[in-house]
């Protein structure tokens, strides 16, 4: 009887396993495709967020931009270089301090590219 309930034991748990065997390669995949189709998941890397849309008609927008340049309220094209600053040294004060750093050799002398 022991024997019994043993052998009806080890046999219930290999009766079990096919319910929990995974789902196949193209199972998996038609579950995927019937998801991004009906909408619940996005194709791809895609996000779910919709591009923004502008409101304006393209030449509003234009008229817009070129009365805020004649106003001076933003610059005129690409600004790509940040505008140039003065020294406040004179330039025999900075040829002085370079001289000096040359002989010093804190510099080299001449091109450095030597």
């Amino acid at each position: 009887m022991l024997k019994k309930l043993a052998l009806i034991a080890v046999l219930a748990q290999f009766a079990a396993v096919p319910a929990f065997a995974q789902a196949t390669r193209a199972e998996v995949k038609a579950d995927a495709a019937s998801a991004v189709k009906s909408g619940k998941i996005a194709a791809g890397e895609a996000n779910n967020v919709p591009a923004a849309k502008s409101v304006k008609a393209r030449a509003d927008v234009k008229k817009e931009a070129s009365a805020a340049e004649k106003a001076g309220t933003i610059e005129k094209g690409d600004i790509t270089t940040a505008p140039a600053t003065k020294s406040v040294k004179a330039r025999a004060e900075v040829k002085k301090e370079a001289a000096a750093a040359e002989k010093a050799g804190t510099i080299p002398k001449g091109d450095a590219t030597k």
